[in-house]
């Protein structure tokens, strides 16, 4: 049975709660998804690692807060913020088109603003 875009989506953030970046590889993406950012165009499952490595390396030890989750149909939609060792994001934004039981599209923004300290 394919799992419905709530469920991709939900087990997405669990495991970026958690750090698991290949767990949710493996899981939630498909291996020719594609995401669009405001840092480039990413592909397949390499392109999601380089995307995640280079989030936490312009917000290392980040903690995200969540302030909307939307889903509709075969798309879902994320705001956040985060906060990490010298840097912030205030306007994070996602899409997800998620279909046959993963994510094939992605599209991620977000400003980095650097902090004191």
């Amino acid at each position: 049975m394919t799992r419905t875009t709530e469920q991709i989506f939900n087990d997405h953030l669990g495991r970026a709660e958690r750090g698991d970046v290949e767990g949710d590889i493996a899981a939630n993406f498909a291996p020719d998804c594609v995401l669009l950012t405001s840092y480039g165009r990413f592909e397949g499952h390499d392109g999601v690692r380089a995307a995640a490595t280079l989030l936490a390396h312009q917000v290392p030890a980040a903690v995200y807060h969540y302030s909307q989750r939307s889903v509709e149909g075969d798309i879902a939609f994320l705001e956040w913020t985060a906060t990490g060792r010298g840097a912030r994001v205030c306007d994070g934004a996602d899409s997800f088109l998620c279909r046959r039981g993963l994510i094939r599209v992605m599209t991620i923004h977000y400003t980095v603003n650097h902090t004191p300290g």
